[in-house]
């Protein structure tokens, strides 16, 4: 395990050099992952291929300022991010809503059985929400994010993105029960 670390920290110390190889190696490692975190936000093949090409190359003409306070992989992870939400507000798919506007109802929850649905079909269903509802979920859900990680990310306050996140999880819950 510590000689992977070594390698990756090699990896990109050649990278900051302009090594091609390294970036190259540094690419094919993390390629599919960030393709589908772009994708899982801009639910488009071709915007997401385009967002990941455009997310390493500023990573890697960014290198420098990557700390190494955080893994490699979670700096390039944040940079897919908020090319992926830019991308977004650009073609004004991301909607916002203030908290003014916002009504909070208590729901009862009926506890439901979802062990027969797999990932892929949860996916498919968290595809078919809002924008904001599919990025806040995705973010909070699979990506590990807290909600003010969320809500600097998305540029909302913090209890924005706690409702956002509990409604998309609502919604979530509707489209799994039909």
């Amino acid at each position: 395990m510590e000689a992977e670390i070594q390698h990756k920290n090699q990896l990109i110390i050649n990278c900051e050099n302009g090594d091609k190889k390294a970036q190259f190696a540094i690419y094919k490692q993390y390629y599919k992952a960030m393709f589908n975190t772009a994708f899982r936000i801009v639910n488009d093949r071709f915007e997401a291929e385009d967002i990941m090409q455009e997310s390493f190359l500023a990573a890697f003409t960014k290198l420098s300022t990557f700390s190494g306070n955080v893994t490699f992989g979670a700096w390039l992870k944040r940079i897919v991010i908020n090319k992926s939400l830019t991308a977004l507000k650009k073609n004004k798919r991301l909607e916002t809503v203030s908290l003014e506007k916002v009504t909070i109802q208590n729901e009862n929850e009926e506890t439901q059985n979802y062990s027969s649905l797999n990932a892929k079909q949860i996916l498919e269903h968290v595809s078919k929400l809002k924008p904001n509802y599919k990025i806040a979920i995705t973010l909070h859900l699979i990506e590990g994010y807290d909600y003010e990680e969320i809500a600097q990310i998305m540029e909302i306050s913090y209890e924005n993105s706690r409702t956002t996140v509990s409604r998309a999880k609502n919604k979530l819950r509707q489209l799994l029960s039909t």
